[in-house]
């Protein structure tokens, strides 16, 4: 691991509510989310990274579509019959 140079910064008081809040909720140490925050803000972070709110919007339409009820008709295969073109001899 790369030694770090430990900075003091001062933030808003919304801030840090909302800097805990991803914390907890990405299970990522807080210093590691400002890490993440300075490479994008210096262009050096990679965008395509993981996104909190797309996740956020995932998990909805998942909770949505187990709403769903099932179709009501009897499924006439099994799993095993799915893999037996493709099962070793």
């Amino acid at each position: 691991m790369r030694q770090k140079v430990r900075k003091q910064i001062y933030i808003e008081p919304w801030q840090e509510d909302m800097l805990k809040r991803q914390s907890k909720e990405l299970k990522v140490p807080e210093a590691e989310l400002i890490r993440r925050g300075l490479d994008l803000a210096l262009g050096r972070g990679e965008r395509s990274g993981f996104d909190p709110r797309a996740w956020k919007d995932e998990k909805a339409f998942l909770s949505e579509r187990a709403q769903i009820p099932p179709l009501g008709r009897e499924r006439r295969w099994s799993r095993a019959e799915l893999y037996e073109d493709i099962a070793p001899s």
